[in-house]
């Protein structure tokens, strides 16, 4: 942890700052979880020890939770699970997520004390818990969590304080971080992870976090020069700045000061009217327009839970043709609504107009994001993989560059999303060389191609609460 120094942050108490210069893509610092577990729903889709999404799974014979790959991955898990395993048959099932966490911190720590590294700047006692923060309705669920707890501890194993145990779970409820599959595109658990905790907000950050081979990886943005705050955005800078204060307040306990929540920078962009010949909109009609759109987004949320996928095409479709010439290309409705479109018609195998909708999504994205914001580059993937799809080849390349250039600064070159995407890179630039000599060979050749193998149905949109994921795990 050379790179890094614990400082007093002015407004914000104990931050992390850099010791040195550090340049866009770089890594500051990697650290493994002290202890991490997998999402209740997902415990029997998802390894116990190396978190691998799998469809077939061993279960442990002695509990029947814990799930694993393969007799390797249960004696690697066995020294964090061994206990655990106890505790699980002696209760007769296994508790949630947080109580399951927490139990597995306490025994790593009172096996090895509250500095399990050399490399840990802090330990948990020095950790925020927020407890007297939390409103009326969470202090209830947090109590019945301790209670559960208090009946899964084993009696055999070292009992501890109420207020010592209090504490630990207030600190995964406010730093727990988000665990992915092997490949990075899903959430499949949640670990805490002490250095990390250390890391403050802004909305406008320096720094990225992202999950590569079972450590997370803190990567520098842009440059950072030597003594200055190292901070990371705990919420989606696409929500307007009154949004991510109400968040930040009620998620995790303090008033955000940046300068992008203070001077509500962006946010005239993210409910602004469509520019046409420098004339804008009367601002009633993009209020009328905004409201509009507002009132069907949750219907085309409902509909697509329900998994009614013609429905929510119908919804943004209508939606799109009454409000996309009033409202701004950067409004924030409107790109959920594009967004949203184009993930089904990939889906249902639409490709042209789900390519159509993706690259709106990213030129809106460019006006409003970073430009090495990790979701950017990931909708530009995804609109470089529906231009693919539809053979347009010559855009579809132009969107995989786009994004493995941002790749390469947020997730590096070892992540599996980035090889992933270094692949289609390369796949690409042949497919376009060979478009570039003869159009009509390309276009023979492909077709002939996916009448040898067409293409597979794509995977089911995934539900509106993932999308670009927030790394900061918080309970519902």
């Amino acid at each position: 942890m050379e790179n890094v120094a614990v400082f007093d942050s002015p407004g914000k108490g104990r931050g992390l700052k850099a010791t040195k210069e550090f340049w866009a893509g770089d890594v500051i610092f990697s650290e493994a979880s002290l202890s991490a577990v997998v999402f209740d729903s997902l415990a029997e889709r998802v390894c116990h020890s190396c978190f691998r999404a799998q469809e077939k799974l061993q279960k442990c014979g002695q509990c029947k939770f814990a799930h694993y790959c393969d007799r390797t991955c249960q004696r690697a898990g066995w020294a964090e699970h061994k206990q655990e395993c106890g505790a699980i048959k002696s209760c007769g099932k296994a508790p949630n997520e947080n109580i399951r966490l927490v139990a597995r911190i306490l025994w790593r720590m009172d096996k090895e004390g509250s500095v399990v590294s050399d490399m840990q700047l802090t330990t948990l006692e020095e950790l925020e818990d927020h407890i007297s923060d939390m409103q009326e309705e969470e202090m209830q669920e947090f109590k019945v969590d301790i209670h559960n707890f208090l009946d899964y501890w084993p009696r055999n194993s070292k009992q501890h304080r109420i207020d010592d145990i209090s504490h630990i779970f207030g600190v995964i409820n406010c730093n727990g971080f988000t665990v992915s599959d092997q490949r990075g595109l899903q959430a499949v658990g949640v670990g805490l992870f002490p250095n990390l905790c250390l890391v403050n907000h802004n909305c406008w950050p320096n720094c990225t976090v992202i999950l590569n081979h079972g450590k997370i990886e803190l990567r520098s943005l842009g440059k950072i020069a030597e003594g200055e705050e190292l901070m990371v955005s705990y919420v989606n800078y696409l929500n307007l700045s009154e949004e991510r204060r109400r968040l930040l307040k009620t998620q995790y306990f303090f008033d955000c000061t940046c300068e992008h929540c203070k001077d509500h920078i962006k946010d005239d962009l993210k409910l602004g009217g469509r520019e046409v010949d420098g004339v804008k909109p009367p601002a009633e009609q993009v209020k009328e327009a905004t409201e509009y759109c507002f009132s069907r987004l949750e219907k085309m949320d409902n509909a697509r839970l329900n998994g009614d996928y013609h429905e929510v095409v119908k919804i943004c479709r209508d939606c799109i043709e009454k409000t996309e010439p009033v409202l701004a290309d950067t409004h924030i409705y409107l790109l959920r609504m594009w967004s949203t479109l184009s993930e089904v018609q990939a889906y249902l195998q639409n490709f042209a107009e789900a390519a159509d909708y993706a690259r709106k999504m990213v030129e809106g994205y460019l006006k409003i994001y970073n430009p090495n914001n990790a979701a950017l580059g990931m909708a530009a993937m995804r609109a470089g993989v529906n231009h693919w799809q539809a053979g347009e080849i010559e855009v579809g390349h132009s969107m995989v560059c786009k994004a493995y250039a941002i790749l390469m600064v947020t997730h590096g070159p070892t992540h599996p999303i980035t090889k992933d995407l270094e692949a289609m890179r390369m796949q690409t630039e042949m497919e376009l060389r060979m478009f570039k000599q003869n159009e009509y060979v390309y276009h023979s050749m492909r077709e002939a191609a996916l009448k040898n193998k067409p293409m597979t149905m794509m995977n089911e949109p995934r539900s509106v609460e993932e999308g670009i994921k927030n790394l900061f795990h918080r309970r519902k």
